[in-house]
């Protein structure tokens, strides 16, 4: 049998040391697949765990509009079931005109006797003694003072009244107001066609008695108040 050269041995150990190089490797390539299973670990991280959706949730959060399953669950009644059984709303009855029978009507004076020189201060008290609430025109338009000695009419607030007004007023039942705003009559003879004279005829002094009436809002006072100028 020939003899084969050194460089046929040395040929044949690099091809028997690299397969054994290869096995090698692929032994501790498989090794170390199976302990490390990089695939598994990736998977795990990039799949996110399940949350519950919002469809499934009987409970919606502020801000959310409910699904569907949460409006059958709470089921809304027709409008006319739903205020089958609210009770009407209490209606407060309107406010009516004052009648003759309930209000009584004064005339108010700021004293009973005037020194000479000193003008009388007249005002109206008006009582209700209805029931009820009721309304009134109060305003300049609808008053009238009148003033009397005897049977002689010296003094009318409406002879020579200045833009008169007129103003709705509730007496409330059961109660007396007073008007704020006094008339003043300046102790002299009235009359529409006198209203700008600066000599009027003056009232008697020296305790002459003098009788104030009143009417407003077409109600008319049944007593008069006394006054007495000196």
């Amino acid at each position: 049998m020939p003899r084969q050269s050194a460089a046929v041995y040395r040929r044949r150990r690099i091809v028997l040391l690299g397969g054994l190089i290869l096995v090698l490797a692929a032994i501790g390539i498989g090794v170390w697949l199976l302990v490390a299973q990089p695939w598994a670990s990736a998977a795990t991280e990039s799949t996110p765990k399940p949350t519950p959706s919002a469809s499934s949730s009987s409970s919606p959060t502020p801000g959310t509009v409910a699904s569907p399953d949460a409006e059958a669950s709470n089921p809304q009644l027709p409008p006319d079931e739903a205020t089958e059984d609210v009770p009407e709303a209490s209606q407060t009855p309107a406010i009516v005109a004052c009648q003759a029978k309930d209000i009584e009507v004064k005339a108010v004076a700021d004293a009973e006797s005037y020194a000479d020189g000193v003008l009388p201060k007249l005002s109206i008290s008006l009582t209700n003694k209805g029931a009820s609430d009721c309304t009134l025109d109060v305003g300049s338009t609808m008053q009238s003072f009148t003033i009397s000695s005897g049977s002689d009419v010296w003094w009318r607030s409406t002879d020579c009244q200045q833009n008169p007004s007129s103003m709705i007023a509730t007496l409330t039942a059961g109660t007396t107001v007073t008007s704020k705003d006094p008339v003043t009559w300046d102790r002299t003879r009235s009359s529409v066609e006198t209203c700008e004279q600066e000599n009027r005829q003056r009232a008697p002094g020296g305790g002459a008695s003098y009788h104030v009436a009143v009417s407003i809002g077409g109600f008319t006072s049944v007593s008069t108040q006394q006054i007495l100028l000196y």
